[in-house]
């Protein structure tokens, strides 16, 4: 049984082409792409039946005024489970990806126990196999996130390890880090990692700028950073490993992965859209739900992320989606924890912030968030092609929506209450409807 897609305007960053037209999906795959223009786009050998569009036909959807286009890919997510699903569990997190428009994520290793060991990834990949959603797992890349002692790295990639990090946490012993980008190299998985040197963290999660200043806190500073960055960004040369620098924040961190790739490191960015939108000033309007790691800085900063986006310095845009409970984020700013949620709104904010001025033409901010981030983990970038996976979108880009409820266990966030454009209509992951709008066509 297929399902046909028509009338969307289709969008494939991997090939760049746009243009209206219709899709045949089924049995997980795309069967056939029909362009406006008369073009076939077929794989050789792969024949499509013209029958086959107008039988066993289970559903048919209108995607007049839609965009189609690959799912999401979003590299760096919190789905607290196991041993935090009070905040988020894999079924919760999986819900809230899928209506982000989200169909593949990799999870952090940042859990209880910590993925550190083949049985608790094992066990974490199994009971993902029925989500709505293809969910990836990281490994730590030390034991029990302490910094001392490296996992058994070829045993975590044969057990299926997406990468190796120990986000939240800085790796502070190069000679461990060195052997690690070493063997990570040999097995062909990134290291992604977390750079916030603690020497330089007086106060976790705040810039320490004007608004630390009013709140009497003392903030995490950009040198934190900006260190550790270039200290990863020279053994990613010596070393040709898969390096990415996770949730970059500062303009000179920027400035110095730009230049670590003109030098040939096999170097990547992550941005989120928390930070190419807010700026230090947030804290004081939102408090706790703006308090993260790296914290949000200046609007130099913010500006040097953006034009770090434009150039493919940074070349993936990643939520860092870290649920945690109401009771946790209404503590005083210095005792709540740091991290916000962000699988809902982060295509939304990337055409807020980034398209509508103009800073990214909606492709270039698709492959952001969809080519490169499956390229960079070893997976094959979604196209709009017959014979690929129907992982899809379909999405309003100017229509605008209002963040007002969450399919994620947790609410925190400071964009509740925004208006957004890029309103999600659907998200069909192995050719399945995983999410639908239930408001879609209210367009007026």
């Amino acid at each position: 049984m297929a399902v046909i897609i028509r009338n969307g305007m289709i969008m494939d960053p991997v090939s760049g082409r746009k243009g209206p037209g219709d899709l045949l999906v089924g049995e997980g795959k795309i069967l056939d792409v029909r362009w406006a223009d008369g073009c076939a786009d077929r794989k050789a050998g792969t024949p499509v039946s013209e029958d086959l569009w107008n039988r066993n036909i289970r559903r048919v959807i209108d995607a007049a005024g839609c965009i189609v286009a690959p799912g999401l890919v979003d590299v760096h997510v919190h789905f607290r489970d196991p041993g935090f699903t009070w905040k988020e569990d894999l079924y919760t997190g999986s819900a809230a990806a899928a209506k982000g428009g989200v169909t593949t994520v990799v999870c952090m290793a940042n859990t209880s126990p910590v993925v550190d060991e083949p049985q608790v990834l094992s066990q974490i990949l199994a009971r993902s196999e029925k989500l709505p959603v293809r969910v990836l797992q990281a490994s730590s890349v030390t034991k029990g996130l302490k910094g001392k002692t490296l996992v058994d790295m070829e045993a975590m990639a044969a057990a299926g390890a997406a990468c190796f990090t120990d986000d939240g946490i800085p790796l502070l012993d190069e000679y461990l880090l060195l052997e690690a980008m070493q063997r990570a190299g040999k097995l062909g998985l990134p290291v992604s990692l977390h750079e916030e040197h603690p020497m330089f963290i007086k106060g976790p999660g705040v810039h320490p700028g004007e608004a630390s200043k009013i709140l009497g806190y003392g903030g995490a500073f950009p040198e934190a950073e900006e260190i550790l960055t270039a200290r990863d960004c020279i053994l990613a040369l010596h070393t040709g490993a898969c390096v990415n620098i996770q949730h970059i924040s500062s303009a000179r961190s920027v400035e110095i992965v730009r230049q670590a790739k003109k030098w040939g490191a096999d170097i990547h960015a992550e941005a989120t859209p928390h930070h190419f939108t807010l700026t230090e000033a947030a804290v004081l309007k939102y408090g706790a739900n703006a308090r993260m790691n790296p914290p949000l800085r200046t609007e130099e900063d913010r500006m040097a992320v953006i034009r770090g986006l434009q150039d493919g310095t940074i070349d993936m845009i990643v939520t860092d989606h870290a649920p945690h409970s109401r009771e946790e984020k209404e503590k005083p700013l210095s005792s709540a924890p740091s991290g916000i949620i962000g699988l809902e709104t982060s295509l939304g904010l990337g055409i807020a912030s980034l398209v509508k001025p103009g800073y990214l033409t909606l492709m270039e901010l698709l492959e952001r968030m969809s080519g490169t981030p499956a390229a960079v983990y070893g997976r094959r970038p979604g196209r709009i092609q017959a014979g690929e996976d129907a992982d899809l979108v379909i999405f309003s880009e100017n229509e605008e929506w209002t963040v007002d409820q969450f399919a994620s266990k947790s609410t925190n966030s400071p964009f509740l209450g925004w208006k957004l454009p890029g309103k999600i209509c659907y998200t069909i992951c192995r050719g399945e409807v995983v999410y639908e709008n239930e408001n879609w066509g209210i367009r007026k």
